[in-house]
């Protein structure tokens, strides 16, 4: 990869660097992602970075080589100068050289001390131009908890370093400030974003013994030239397919805890379900599995719910939507707060799911028209993305067409009707009301 970033520097064959105009300033040393057909800069210099790997590489295919760029974006070999987020988009984003001081193949990591002078670094700073994102506030906040007994020490690091650059030019200054932060961006990505520094690039390149690794690349090499075969690393990332890239980034958006947090996690949730587990805890009235008496289930379907019923709705959202008893309760609750038409939508979501497919497409439009149309007699309140989506989604009517506003609502009741639901006189007095009559015959799971 590095190769081939060097060759893209090339001062006659390779990508043009150029300084841009903008509104009230200069971008110096920047190229696009994609050539733009206005653009006569670009038209008398030469090719932006996809064209480049098209003619240079002897790619037929812009996507393949859109997603060659991306791979080296992301290892940080150049880097977008609007955001955070390590990719090749093929448009007229503009994005900037790293310089070889940050490149992967000097195989350093860094460590959060350094993480945490950088962003110290960053808040002494012009503000406007280095505002510290959301997540990197956070960063900041939580490693000075970690570092506080040498926090001083951080801070004196920070400022030094923030004067030798205040006596740098100012050009200078912007592009290392951008070289910089694209370095971190690779290290400490965006949350959500792959971090390629998963993978020890040390160990998987083995440029010293690379039969070690040829046996491991595979990959259709027709449009790739002599160059490459020297990279196994490289050959390597790109020969994955787009479901196995889309699986890792899965993997790695997932919760992880601590084993101890899991098990206390699961110590509690046996110990709040143990009186409701028949095998710890023999219902009243009896099994009927075990025996004749089907008093249990008669309780289990009638709209007089037990006291053990009301109290379990207490452990969570989801055990009142999957009581009928519960159900009927919460949407009372609701009527009396003007917001049943978000359980009501939500219900009648659910029933799309399980219906023939012969009949999904009349009770979309039912449930569009009475839900979401504008003007609709029973208007619910939905955020636009989920909206817009939603709207894309009832021109090809499915089961799923409601999937995006029943999640939004959902999460809408859960943290908001929901908790007032539990503080609610009528909870409490059913909750009390419960308690009055004899447990033998409202013991049942």
């Amino acid at each position: 990869m590095e190769d081939v970033v060097a060759c893209m520097q090339e001062e006659k064959n390779g990508i043009p660097i150029r300084t841009v105009k903008s509104f009230l300033s200069k971008i110096p040393s920047v190229f696009s992602g994609k050539a733009s057909p206005v653009s006569s800069l670009l038209a008398t210099h030469g090719s932006d970075i996809v064209q480049w790997m098209l003619k240079n590489l002897n790619m037929e295919d812009p996507v393949e080589a859109l997603h060659l760029g991306t791979l080296m974006a992301a290892h940080g070999y150049f880097f977008p100068i609007s955001d955070h987020v390590l990719t090749l988009k093929d448009d007229g984003t503009f994005y900037r050289f790293q310089t070889p001081y940050f490149w992967p193949s000097n195989c350093w990591e860094p460590e959060n001390t350094d993480y945490a002078v950088y962003l110290c670094k960053r808040t002494m700073q012009n503000k406007a131009r280095l505002e510290l994102a959301d997540y990197e506030a956070e960063s900041l906040a939580r490693l000075q908890r970690a570092f506080a007994r040498k926090w001083e020490f951080i801070f004196m690091q920070a400022e030094a370093q923030a004067k030798v650059d205040k006596k740098r030019d100012k050009v200078e200054r912007k592009i290392l400030d951008s070289q910089e932060r694209a370095f971190w961006d690779v290290h400490r990505p965006v949350p959500g974003c792959v971090n390629t520094t998963d993978t020890d690039i040390k160990k998987s390149s083995r440029m010293k013994q690379p039969h070690k690794t040829r046996k491991h690349a595979v990959i259709n090499t027709r449009h790739l030239p002599p160059l490459f075969f020297q990279h196994f690393t490289f050959l390597f990332f790109i020969s994955f397919s787009p479901s196995q890239i889309q699986f890792w980034q899965a993997q790695l958006e997932r919760h992880r805890l601590k084993m101890s947090k899991v098990a206390d996690s699961l110590i509690s949730y046996s110990e709040q379900y143990t009186e409701y587990d028949p095998c710890f805890t023999a219902p009243e009235p009896s099994n009927p599995w075990s025996s004749d008496d089907t008093t249990c289930w008669e309780l289990e379907a009638s709209k007089e719910p037990g006291q053990q019923r009301v109290r379990r709705w207490g452990f969570g959202f989801n055990e009142v939507l999957k009581d009928p008893a519960g159900r009927e309760q919460f949407l009372k609750f609701l009527e009396s707060e003007f917001s049943s038409e978000n359980l009501r939508f939500w219900l009648a979501v659910q029933e799309l799911k399980k219906r023939p497919i012969r009949e999904v497409a009349t009770l979309v439009q039912n449930i569009w028209q009475e839900f979401l149309a504008p003007g609709a007699q029973s208007a619910i309140n939905v955020d636009s993305k989920s909206y817009a989506k939603t709207t894309h989604n009832i021109r090809d009517p499915g089961r799923y067409t409601f999937e995006d506003a029943q999640e939004h609502i959902y999460k809408l009741m859960k943290s908001d009707s929901y908790s007032r639901f539990l503080r609610s006189n009528s909870y409490q007095e059913l909750l009390q009301a419960r308690k009055k009559v004899q447990p033998k015959k409202e013991t049942c799971v």
